[in-house]
């Protein structure tokens, strides 16, 4: 069966917590940063820590963190309703490193997906337009622009302290999933 649709999803502050990894870095840091704290998507820019310095931990600890971060609200069920009539395209930033640890995550959330796409530091465009995808699900700002901009979809951006920048007209800021349903169910009627 030909699916209806085809989905671009980040996966980190979109499906999962936007503050997923606070608890690792106030640990780590011995700091007591709130998601209201983060006001660049680099977390780094928040810690009194050199970027080097953060980005080496970072890179040590990620697939720890990366194990069983907590869900966004509504995000299985809503997902779980799409899948029949969409293709669900997982695009993130993650490091190639952590593909098992997210294929992993995603079958034991029961998150259905078509593709997992692993793009590291490069641009997503290359693999949203592999997947042809029609809409993107984004919580950084810089991407949901570039998306909407050089693939001329309307992208939803989850928002967050870190990404309150002004957007172009076919970029939807939600502050839940809940919110992306009823944007997408009167835009694509599923």
């Amino acid at each position: 069966m030909t699916k209806k649709y085809s989905f671009g999803i980040d996966i980190d502050g979109t499906v999962t917590g936007q503050e997923f990894l606070l608890p690792f870095i106030n640990n780590h840091f011995k700091t007591n940063l709130v998601l209201d704290d983060i006001k660049q998507y680099d977390l780094s820019e928040a810690l009194p820590v050199s970027t080097e310095d953060f980005y080496k931990w970072f890179y040590a600890t990620e697939l720890e963190m990366y194990k069983n971060p907590p869900l966004q609200q509504d995000v299985v069920r809503i997902l779980n309703r799409w899948h029949p009539d969409t293709n669900l395209n997982f695009i993130t930033a993650r490091n190639s490193n952590a593909t098992d640890v997210t294929e992993t995550w995603l079958q034991s959330s029961k998150i259905p997906y078509d593709a997992l796409e692993i793009v590291g530091n490069a641009s997503k465009i290359h693999a949203a337009k592999k997947q042809n995808v029609e809409l993107f699900f984004e919580d950084k700002h810089e991407n949901a622009i570039i998306l909407a901009e050089e693939l001329d979809i309307p992208v939803i951006l989850f928002d967050a302290p870190y990404n309150r920048q002004s957007t172009p007209k076919n970029i939807v800021r939600v502050n839940h999933w809940q919110e992306a349903e009823q944007w997408v169910k009167k835009e694509f009627g599923i």
